[in-house]
């Protein structure tokens, strides 16, 4: 991944937080059949492994598993925020003119070697972890135990584990730290103008990142 030293973010902590806000990865794997990529939400352990650990599954029927299967080597993207940014937020568009649009975000990419797993209660307990942390935030969080027995043996029985010992992992934070401090003001208030989440979480890192 392109980084310039500006836009860099090495804090495990922080590529951490992304992952479990961003937990739907694109795996991607190149086997004989060339390159495959599929979107799968990921749950994230640390204290095995020094970088993290990532655990899921996928349906029987992805044959992505297969590519795998053999400890072959695999790149995991997390997309944070990011934000189309308008030239007209920046002081400098009034005093020179110039200057052009650009795109903000917040990326982690993950390295390491992925192995599969066919275990019943591996998988029950990765997708009590996924949809543990997803739910813990409802009212009434709805839990795997939630549904009968029966059903979620029979569930298991269509899916496949993956876990991945992070060895890589890179985060890029590409949120104005190149602009003048002018410039980086007028694009956190322009995007507090708008009423979405991605951009009330770019305005955020625009500011934080501007310290």
């Amino acid at each position: 991944m392109y980084q310039p030293p500006q836009h860099r973010e090495d804090d495990l902590d922080t590529q951490h937080d992304l992952i479990r806000a961003h937990p739907l990865g694109l795996l991607v794997t190149a086997g004989d059949g060339g390159l495959m990529a599929n979107a799968i939400p990921f749950h994230l352990k640390t204290g095995s492994s020094p970088k993290g650990t990532l655990q899921a599954h996928v349906a029987r029927a992805n044959g992505q598993w297969k590519e795998i299967a053999a400890g072959a080597p695999v790149l995991v993207v997390f997309q944070g925020a990011d934000t189309y940014i308008t030239p007209s937020w920046y002081a400098t568009k009034q005093e020179t003119g110039k200057v052009v649009p650009t795109w903000n975000y917040a990326i982690v990419q993950v390295r390491g070697s992925a192995r599969t797993i066919d275990d019943p209660a591996w998988l029950r307990a990765q997708i009590g972890a996924l949809t543990g942390e997803n739910e813990s935030s409802r009212p009434q969080p709805w839990a795997v135990d939630d549904a009968p027995p029966e059903f979620v043996t029979a569930q298991l029985k269509g899916i496949i584990g993956i876990e991945i010992d992070i060895e890589t992992i890179e985060g890029k934070w590409k949120v104005s730290q190149n602009r003048p401090l002018a410039d980086r003001q007028g694009v956190a208030g322009g995007l507090d103008t708008i009423d979405r989440t991605d951009a009330a979480e770019m305005a955020d890192l625009v500011r934080r990142y501007s310290k």
